[in-house]
Protein backbone atom coordinates (compact mmCIF):
# COMPACT_ATOMS: atom_id res chain seq x y z
CA UNK A 1 0.00 0.00 0.00
CA UNK A 2 0.72 3.37 0.24
CA UNK A 3 -0.06 7.01 1.98
CA UNK A 4 2.61 9.59 1.19
CA UNK A 5 0.84 12.79 1.02
CA UNK A 6 3.16 14.82 -0.99
CA UNK A 7 4.78 14.54 -4.01
CA UNK A 8 7.89 15.55 -2.65
CA UNK A 9 7.96 12.68 -0.44
CA UNK A 10 6.68 10.26 -3.24
CA UNK A 11 9.54 11.18 -4.72
CA UNK A 12 12.08 10.85 -2.28
CA UNK A 13 10.14 7.46 -0.99
CA UNK A 14 11.33 4.61 -4.33
CA UNK A 15 12.72 4.65 -7.38
CA UNK A 16 11.67 2.67 -10.00
CA UNK A 17 13.46 0.62 -12.35
CA UNK A 18 14.97 1.30 -15.57
CA UNK A 19 16.51 -0.11 -18.69
CA UNK A 20 20.08 0.91 -17.01
CA UNK A 21 19.08 -0.45 -13.81
CA UNK A 22 17.73 -3.59 -14.47
CA UNK A 23 19.31 -6.23 -12.16
CA UNK A 24 21.22 -8.86 -13.86
CA UNK A 25 20.95 -12.51 -11.86
CA UNK A 26 20.52 -11.48 -9.02
CA UNK A 27 16.85 -13.12 -7.37
CA UNK A 28 15.74 -11.53 -5.12
CA UNK A 29 14.97 -8.66 -4.21
CA UNK A 30 14.03 -8.80 -7.70
CA UNK A 31 13.65 -4.41 -8.45
CA UNK A 32 12.33 -1.53 -6.22
CA UNK A 33 8.70 -1.12 -6.39
CA UNK A 34 5.72 -1.92 -4.51
CA UNK A 35 2.14 -3.18 -4.78
CA UNK A 36 2.87 -5.85 -7.42
CA UNK A 37 0.40 -7.52 -9.64
CA UNK A 38 2.15 -10.30 -11.59
CA UNK A 39 0.46 -12.46 -14.37
CA UNK A 40 1.70 -14.94 -17.08
CA UNK A 41 1.60 -13.82 -20.44
CA UNK A 42 3.19 -16.32 -23.06
CA UNK A 43 6.23 -17.61 -21.52
CA UNK A 44 7.27 -14.57 -19.32
CA UNK A 45 6.17 -13.38 -15.76
CA UNK A 46 4.70 -9.88 -16.52
CA UNK A 47 4.33 -7.69 -12.88
CA UNK A 48 2.34 -4.46 -12.83
CA UNK A 49 3.41 -2.07 -9.81
CA UNK A 50 3.02 0.90 -8.39
CA UNK A 51 4.83 3.32 -10.06
CA UNK A 52 6.53 3.13 -13.96
CA UNK A 53 9.30 3.98 -15.68
CA UNK A 54 11.35 6.87 -16.31
CA UNK A 55 13.40 8.20 -13.23
CA UNK A 56 11.77 9.08 -10.12
CA UNK A 57 8.34 7.49 -8.60
CA UNK A 58 5.69 9.86 -8.39
CA UNK A 59 3.14 7.99 -8.60
CA UNK A 60 1.95 9.50 -11.84
CA UNK A 61 1.97 6.69 -13.96
CA UNK A 62 2.05 3.29 -14.13
CA UNK A 63 4.46 1.12 -16.01
CA UNK A 64 5.27 -2.84 -16.14
CA UNK A 65 8.68 -5.26 -16.52
CA UNK A 66 8.52 -8.57 -17.96
CA UNK A 67 11.02 -11.41 -17.19
CA UNK A 68 11.90 -14.80 -18.91
CA UNK A 69 13.61 -16.17 -16.09
CA UNK A 70 13.19 -13.92 -12.76
CA UNK A 71 16.68 -12.24 -13.00
CA UNK A 72 16.95 -10.05 -15.98
CA UNK A 73 13.86 -7.95 -16.25
CA UNK A 74 12.47 -5.62 -19.00
CA UNK A 75 10.95 -2.82 -18.62
CA UNK A 76 8.01 -2.61 -20.88
CA UNK A 77 7.07 1.57 -20.81
CA UNK A 78 4.11 3.46 -19.85
CA UNK A 79 0.68 2.02 -19.63
CA UNK A 80 -0.89 5.45 -18.57
CA UNK A 81 -0.18 8.64 -17.05
CA UNK A 82 -1.93 10.28 -14.34
CA UNK A 83 -2.87 13.60 -17.32
CA UNK A 84 -4.56 10.89 -19.35
CA UNK A 85 -7.38 10.31 -16.79
CA UNK A 86 -9.75 13.21 -17.73
CA UNK A 87 -11.63 12.98 -14.47
CA UNK A 88 -9.01 12.44 -12.27
CA UNK A 89 -10.37 16.40 -11.09
CA UNK A 90 -13.65 16.21 -10.88
CA UNK A 91 -13.42 16.12 -7.00
CA UNK A 92 -11.27 19.10 -6.64
CA UNK A 93 -8.48 17.67 -4.53
CA UNK A 94 -5.65 19.51 -4.79
CA UNK A 95 -3.30 16.93 -5.46
CA UNK A 96 -4.02 13.00 -6.89
CA UNK A 97 -2.05 9.99 -6.91
CA UNK A 98 -2.24 6.48 -8.63
CA UNK A 99 -1.09 3.15 -6.88
CA UNK A 100 -2.20 -0.62 -6.97
CA UNK A 101 -2.71 -1.82 -10.03
CA UNK A 102 -4.71 -4.97 -11.34
CA UNK A 103 -4.34 -6.45 -14.94
CA UNK A 104 -7.45 -8.56 -16.25
CA UNK A 105 -7.74 -9.86 -19.96
CA UNK A 106 -11.04 -10.72 -21.80
CA UNK A 107 -11.93 -11.19 -25.16
CA UNK A 108 -8.30 -9.62 -26.12
CA UNK A 109 -8.28 -6.53 -24.85
CA UNK A 110 -6.98 -5.91 -21.93
CA UNK A 111 -7.76 -3.78 -18.34
CA UNK A 112 -5.99 -2.12 -16.44
CA UNK A 113 -7.88 -1.22 -13.32
CA UNK A 114 -6.47 0.98 -10.17
CA UNK A 115 -6.39 3.33 -7.42
CA UNK A 116 -6.98 7.45 -7.03
CA UNK A 117 -6.35 9.09 -3.98
CA UNK A 118 -5.44 10.16 -1.09
CA UNK A 119 -8.93 9.07 0.28
CA UNK A 120 -8.79 12.32 2.35
CA UNK A 121 -10.47 15.67 2.38
CA UNK A 122 -12.24 13.97 -1.28
CA UNK A 123 -13.25 9.75 -1.40
CA UNK A 124 -10.85 7.75 -3.28
CA UNK A 125 -11.33 6.53 -6.34
CA UNK A 126 -11.01 3.37 -8.95
CA UNK A 127 -10.70 3.60 -12.66
CA UNK A 128 -10.16 1.36 -15.24
CA UNK A 129 -8.55 1.72 -18.74
CA UNK A 130 -8.41 -0.56 -21.74
CA UNK A 131 -5.69 -1.67 -24.34
CA UNK A 132 -5.01 -3.79 -27.13
CA UNK A 133 -1.65 -5.41 -25.86
CA UNK A 134 -0.38 -5.77 -22.07
CA UNK A 135 1.98 -3.24 -22.76
CA UNK A 136 -0.47 -0.41 -23.57
CA UNK A 137 -1.03 2.70 -24.40
CA UNK A 138 -4.12 1.85 -22.27
CA UNK A 139 -6.88 4.53 -22.52
CA UNK A 140 -9.10 5.03 -19.56
CA UNK A 141 -13.30 4.24 -19.60
CA UNK A 142 -13.84 8.27 -19.05
CA UNK A 143 -15.05 7.68 -15.87
CA UNK A 144 -14.87 6.12 -12.14
CA UNK A 145 -15.63 2.40 -12.00
CA UNK A 146 -16.24 2.89 -7.86
CA UNK A 147 -16.02 5.75 -5.56
CA UNK A 148 -15.38 5.68 -1.89
CA UNK A 149 -17.31 7.02 0.41
CA UNK A 150 -19.33 6.24 3.79
CA UNK A 151 -16.75 4.60 5.57
CA UNK A 152 -15.18 2.43 2.29
CA UNK A 153 -11.98 2.79 0.86
CA UNK A 154 -12.06 2.60 -2.95
CA UNK A 155 -8.48 1.38 -2.90
CA UNK A 156 -6.53 -2.17 -4.18
CA UNK A 157 -8.78 -3.16 -7.13
CA UNK A 158 -8.50 -7.09 -7.75
CA UNK A 159 -10.05 -8.71 -11.23
CA UNK A 160 -10.77 -12.28 -10.85
CA UNK A 161 -12.59 -14.55 -14.15
CA UNK A 162 -13.91 -17.08 -12.59
CA UNK A 163 -12.63 -20.15 -14.58
CA UNK A 164 -16.10 -21.96 -13.98
CA UNK A 165 -19.14 -19.89 -14.73
CA UNK A 166 -16.78 -17.09 -16.66
CA UNK A 167 -18.52 -14.33 -14.26
CA UNK A 168 -15.75 -11.45 -13.78
CA UNK A 169 -15.86 -9.81 -9.75
CA UNK A 170 -14.30 -6.90 -8.91
CA UNK A 171 -12.91 -6.76 -5.00
CA UNK A 172 -11.70 -3.96 -3.69
CA UNK A 173 -11.28 -1.64 -0.63
CA UNK A 174 -9.38 -2.10 2.93
CA UNK A 175 -7.09 0.09 4.82
CA UNK A 176 -8.81 2.44 7.08
CA UNK A 177 -12.23 1.15 7.12
CA UNK A 178 -10.74 -1.85 6.41
CA UNK A 179 -13.66 -2.81 4.76
CA UNK A 180 -13.91 -5.13 1.37
CA UNK A 181 -16.24 -5.01 -1.19
CA UNK A 182 -17.39 -7.22 -4.14
CA UNK A 183 -18.83 -6.72 -7.30
CA UNK A 184 -19.91 -8.62 -10.62
CA UNK A 185 -18.66 -6.59 -13.73
CA UNK A 186 -20.75 -6.22 -16.89
CA UNK A 187 -19.35 -8.17 -19.89
CA UNK A 188 -17.28 -5.27 -20.43
CA UNK A 189 -15.51 -5.29 -17.93
CA UNK A 190 -15.64 -1.12 -17.56
CA UNK A 191 -18.50 -1.03 -15.21
CA UNK A 192 -20.08 -2.42 -12.36
CA UNK A 193 -22.88 -4.68 -12.91
CA UNK A 194 -23.85 -5.74 -9.25
CA UNK A 195 -23.12 -5.25 -5.80
CA UNK A 196 -22.35 -9.09 -4.20
CA UNK A 197 -22.79 -9.17 -0.62
CA UNK A 198 -19.93 -10.76 1.45
CA UNK A 199 -19.07 -11.37 4.89
CA UNK A 200 -15.55 -9.43 6.00
CA UNK A 201 -12.78 -11.93 5.96
CA UNK A 202 -10.73 -12.15 9.27
CA UNK A 203 -8.19 -9.39 9.78
CA UNK A 204 -8.29 -8.10 6.70
CA UNK A 205 -7.03 -5.14 5.95
CA UNK A 206 -6.47 -4.46 2.49
CA UNK A 207 -4.99 -5.61 -1.10
CA UNK A 208 -7.23 -8.60 -1.42
CA UNK A 209 -6.21 -10.94 -4.31
CA UNK A 210 -8.13 -13.72 -5.88
CA UNK A 211 -6.78 -17.27 -7.14
CA UNK A 212 -8.62 -20.81 -7.52
CA UNK A 213 -6.40 -24.00 -7.65
CA UNK A 214 -8.25 -27.66 -7.36
CA UNK A 215 -11.66 -25.80 -6.89
CA UNK A 216 -10.34 -24.32 -3.98
CA UNK A 217 -11.21 -20.36 -3.99
CA UNK A 218 -8.20 -18.53 -2.08
CA UNK A 219 -8.90 -15.20 -0.99
CA UNK A 220 -5.61 -13.88 0.43
CA UNK A 221 -5.31 -9.69 1.82
CA UNK A 222 -2.58 -8.01 3.72
CA UNK A 223 -3.08 -7.26 7.38
CA UNK A 224 -1.59 -4.53 9.69
CA UNK A 225 0.09 -0.98 8.81
CA UNK A 226 1.24 -0.74 5.75
CA UNK A 227 4.73 0.67 6.93
CA UNK A 228 5.19 -1.58 10.07
CA UNK A 229 6.08 -4.57 10.89
CA UNK A 230 3.21 -6.57 11.66
CA UNK A 231 1.86 -6.05 7.91
CA UNK A 232 1.28 -9.52 6.34
CA UNK A 233 -0.38 -11.73 4.44
CA UNK A 234 -3.34 -13.82 5.53
CA UNK A 235 -5.91 -16.08 4.01
CA UNK A 236 -8.96 -17.88 3.57
CA UNK A 237 -11.17 -20.23 1.31
CA UNK A 238 -14.18 -21.01 -0.27
CA UNK A 239 -15.90 -23.36 -2.90
CA UNK A 240 -17.07 -20.03 -4.24
CA UNK A 241 -15.33 -16.85 -5.34
CA UNK A 242 -17.62 -14.76 -3.32
CA UNK A 243 -17.38 -16.41 -0.07
CA UNK A 244 -18.49 -17.63 2.76
CA UNK A 245 -14.92 -17.60 3.91
CA UNK A 246 -13.05 -20.21 5.54
CA UNK A 247 -9.97 -17.96 7.71
CA UNK A 248 -6.72 -20.34 7.64
CA UNK A 249 -4.40 -18.11 9.06
CA UNK A 250 -1.32 -16.25 8.45
CA UNK A 251 1.24 -17.07 5.57
CA UNK A 252 4.22 -14.43 5.29
CA UNK A 253 5.19 -12.33 7.87
CA UNK A 254 8.53 -10.54 8.73
CA UNK A 255 11.38 -12.26 9.48
CA UNK A 256 14.61 -11.52 10.80
CA UNK A 257 16.17 -9.67 7.60
CA UNK A 258 12.73 -8.42 6.17
CA UNK A 259 10.01 -6.29 7.19
CA UNK A 260 6.22 -5.67 6.48
CA UNK A 261 5.83 -8.03 3.23
CA UNK A 262 2.53 -7.66 1.89
CA UNK A 263 0.27 -6.78 -1.02
CA UNK A 264 1.22 -9.43 -3.26
CA UNK A 265 -0.30 -11.55 -5.93
CA UNK A 266 -0.26 -15.13 -6.93
CA UNK A 267 0.73 -16.90 -10.03
CA UNK A 268 1.06 -20.45 -11.16
CA UNK A 269 4.10 -20.95 -13.83
CA UNK A 270 4.42 -22.48 -17.15
CA UNK A 271 5.51 -25.88 -15.11
CA UNK A 272 2.70 -25.57 -12.84
CA UNK A 273 4.41 -24.65 -9.29
CA UNK A 274 2.51 -21.13 -7.92
CA UNK A 275 4.64 -18.02 -6.64
CA UNK A 276 3.57 -15.19 -4.80
CA UNK A 277 4.82 -12.00 -5.66
CA UNK A 278 5.07 -9.17 -3.13
CA UNK A 279 7.00 -6.05 -1.65
CA UNK A 280 8.82 -5.73 1.38
CA UNK A 281 11.34 -4.20 3.40
CA UNK A 282 15.13 -5.19 3.27
CA UNK A 283 15.61 -4.36 6.74
CA UNK A 284 16.07 -5.73 10.22
CA UNK A 285 12.88 -5.03 12.83
CA UNK A 286 12.46 -1.74 14.18
CA UNK A 287 10.80 0.80 15.10
CA UNK A 288 8.12 1.99 12.68
CA UNK A 289 7.21 3.78 10.43
CA UNK A 290 9.64 2.36 7.85
CA UNK A 291 10.85 4.92 5.27
CA UNK A 292 12.70 4.60 2.11
CA UNK A 293 12.26 2.35 -0.64
CA UNK A 294 10.78 -1.04 -0.81
CA UNK A 295 11.38 -3.82 -3.06
CA UNK A 296 9.48 -6.76 -4.91
CA UNK A 297 10.25 -10.27 -4.39
CA UNK A 298 8.90 -13.50 -5.54
CA UNK A 299 8.98 -17.12 -3.24
CA UNK A 300 7.34 -19.90 -4.06
CA UNK A 301 4.13 -21.47 -2.85
CA UNK A 302 3.40 -24.94 -1.27
CA UNK A 303 0.13 -26.42 -0.86
CA UNK A 304 -0.37 -29.38 1.47
CA UNK A 305 -2.65 -31.99 0.93
CA UNK A 306 -5.63 -30.68 2.14
CA UNK A 307 -5.13 -27.68 0.01
CA UNK A 308 -3.61 -25.76 3.20
CA UNK A 309 -0.86 -23.14 1.98
CA UNK A 310 2.39 -23.31 3.68
CA UNK A 311 3.60 -20.62 5.40
CA UNK A 312 6.06 -18.88 2.87
CA UNK A 313 9.50 -18.25 3.97
CA UNK A 314 11.21 -15.52 2.18
CA UNK A 315 14.52 -16.06 0.35
CA UNK A 316 17.24 -13.79 -0.99
CA UNK A 317 19.79 -13.40 -3.96
CA UNK A 318 19.98 -16.96 -5.71
CA UNK A 319 17.93 -18.93 -3.38
CA UNK A 320 14.95 -17.18 -5.08
CA UNK A 321 12.82 -19.28 -7.62
CA UNK A 322 14.52 -19.20 -11.05
CA UNK A 323 11.88 -19.45 -13.97
CA UNK A 324 10.59 -22.12 -14.90
CA UNK A 325 10.74 -23.46 -11.06
CA UNK A 326 11.00 -27.39 -12.04
CA UNK A 327 13.30 -28.65 -9.71
CA UNK A 328 13.62 -25.78 -7.25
Amino acid sequence: MRRIVTAAALAASMLVLTAADAPAGRGNPQFEGADPHAIVIGRELWVFPTGGPGGSWQADRFGAFSSGDLRQWRPRGVLIRRDQIGWIGDDGAREHFLWAPAVATRGGKWYLYYSVGPQNPTPSRIGVAVADRPEGPYRDSGRPLVTGGNGFEAIDPMVFVDPRSQRTYLYAGGSAGARLRVWELTPDMTRTAREVPVAQPQHFTEGAFMHERGGVYYLSYSHGRWNGPDYSVHYATASSPVGPWRYRGRILASDAGHQGPGHHSFVRGPDGVWLIVYHRWERKAGPAPFKGERVIAIDRVRYARDGAIAPVRMTDGAAAPVWPTRGR
